[in-house]
């Protein structure tokens, strides 16, 4: 009966230590497909500054940014997004195009909703965009539409910034 004593205390524990450790796996995949979802590659110019300071507006807002100072043009090309939308930077984040100083806000909707779509573009690098903001632009705001292009390469208004 001793042993049996000794054994359950022990058996316990086992058990409940191996829960805990399926429990802690489970959340550690869960992080991880979430930091998977917000990582986001952008290629850019080297000496762009307006391109960095995008990067840093998506980083403040939980996004995990790989840069490429090269390949703008091929990755748009690549990823389908007609150049009459262009701008100084493209990005990818789970197969969209993301080409511009599009906010995190917008980006964080286009991967909640998922519409049929090539991605985000914010064309012509307007002033008070993320990445057009900072001191140099005189708090200067002008009005810029994000259009969401959809998989014909046509253009809608996704949101409106005033």
């Amino acid at each position: 009966m001793k042993i049996t004593e000794t054994i359950n205390p022990l058996r316990r524990k086992l058990v409940g230590s191996l829960g805990c450790g399926a429990l802690a796996l489970s959340f550690t995949g869960f992080a991880r497909d979430a930091a998977e979802s917000k990582r986001i590659d952008v290629w850019k110019s080297p000496t762009c500054v307006c391109c960095k300071d995008w990067i840093t507006h998506l980083q403040a807002n939980g996004f995990s940014v790989s840069s490429f100072d090269e390949g703008n043009s091929d990755a748009r090309k690549r990823l389908g997004m007609p150049v009459r939308f262009g701008s100084c930077h493209t990005a990818e984040i789970q197969g969209y195009a993301i080409e511009g100083h599009v906010p995190a806000r917008e980006i964080n909707r286009l991967l909640e909703e998922k519409p049929d779509a090539i991605g985000l573009s914010v064309p012509a690098m307007p002033r008070g965009s993320p990445g057009m903001d900072g001191p140099a632009y005189g708090g200067v705001k002008d009005p810029y539409d994000v259009l969401v292009i959809d998989s014909n390469g046509m253009a809608s208004v996704f949101q409106s910034y005033q």
